[in-house]
C-alpha cells in the first residue's frame, strides 16, 4: 500500500487536506465523510496497516439489508484524512466542501481475525462490524466481477442493529451542516430519491 497515488493528485500549497502518512493505533477507526463535490456522496475509510483504505459511496451508507449500495474503491487517503473537514478550492482534485458524517471504531466480525480483514479485502470479500454513532453493527464489502476492478457493494448484515424501513442517509445529517447551508444558499437542494417503480 502507498500513499503515492493520494500524494499526485494534489497540489498542497492550494489545498488544505493533510499530506499525513501512516499510523497504526490499537483500535481501528473508520470515518464516513459527506463530500459535495461535483455530485454529492459519502466516503467511506477503513484504516488498516495504518493508512485509510477508501470508497467512494455515491447513494450513502444503509441500515437496510436489502439496500446494496454501490461502492468505488479509490486511492488509499493518510491516517490524518480522518479528523478532515473544511473547503477544497476550485481547481483542486475534489473541490468541493467535505464534513464527517459517522465515525467511530471497527473490528472484524465476530469470529474472525485481523487477518481475515486483509484477506477479505484482497479476496474482495470485507466483513466487519461497525461501532459508530450511526452505523452500527455487521457490514460487508463486495467486489463486483465486472469490467471495472474498483466497484464494490456495501450491504449490511440483517443484525440487531439493521432496519426494514427505507433509510436514506440524507434524513440523518443535520439540517444546518455546513454542505446543506451551502446548498440552502446556493438553491440546490438535495435531490429526494426517484422511486424506480414507473408510475
Amino acid at each position: 500500500m502507498s500513499l503515492l497515488r493520494y500524494k499526485t493528485k494534489r497540489n498542497f500549497r492550494y489545498t488544505p487536506e493533510p499530506e499525513g502518512g501512516m499510523r497504526k493505533t490499537k483500535k481501528h477507526i473508520f470515518v464516513i465523510q459527506r463530500h459535495k463535490a461535483t455530485r454529492l456522496h459519502y466516503d467511506l475509510r477503513l484504516e488498516l496497516d495504518g493508512m485509510l483504505k477508501s470508497w467512494a459511496v455515491p447513494k450513502g451508507p444503509s441500515l437496510n439489508p436489502s439496500d446494496k449500495r454501490l461502492a468505488m474503491m479509490v486511492e488509499d487517503h493518510p491516517y490524518d484524512y480522518k479528523d478532515f473537514e473544511g473547503i477544497i478550492p476550485e481547481g483542486n482534485y475534489g473541490a468541493g466542501i467535505v464534513e464527517i458524517w459517522d465515525k467511530g471504531h471497527y473490528t472484524p466480525i465476530k469470529g474472525q481475525s485481523e487477518k481475515d480483514l486483509k484477506t477479505g479485502l484482497k479476496s474482495g470479500n470485507l466483513k466487519f462490524t461497525l461501532h459508530g454513532k450511526k452505523l452500527k453493527g455487521d457490514f460487508a464489502l463486495v467486489k463486483l466481477r465486472s469490467s471495472e476492478e474498483n466497484a464494490w457493494l456495501l450491504i449490511k448484515h440483517n443484525d440487531e442493529h439493521a432496519v426494514h424501513e427505507p433509510y436514506d442517509s440524507e434524513e440523518h445529517t443535520p439540517k444546518n451542516s455546513p454542505i446543506n447551508r451551502w446548498l440552502r444558499e446556493n438553491r440546490k437542494p438535495v435531490k429526494k430519491k426517484r422511486s424506480s417503480t414507473a408510475l
